[in-house]
């Protein structure tokens, strides 16, 4: 009996057929995540320099 590595098997689940929007949707909330904490960050900046005002104006734009 051949026995298969870890990723061997996680790639062969991933990549079926009806897994593959789940593997996308992984992918877009991973760097939906990734935008949120890097626009918080900045305004955390901002907030530390006194700027607040600039946060709404920004997101107005």
């Amino acid at each position: 009996m051949h026995e298969q590595s870890a990723i061997s098997l996680f790639l062969e689940i991933a990549l079926a057929p009806d897994n593959i929007p789940i593997v996308g949707m992984m992918f877009l909330v991973m760097f939906f995540t990734f935008i949120g904490f890097r626009e918080a960050r900045k305004n955390d900046e901002l907030i530390d320099q006194g700027r607040e005002d600039e946060i709404l104006r920004k997101m107005q734009d």
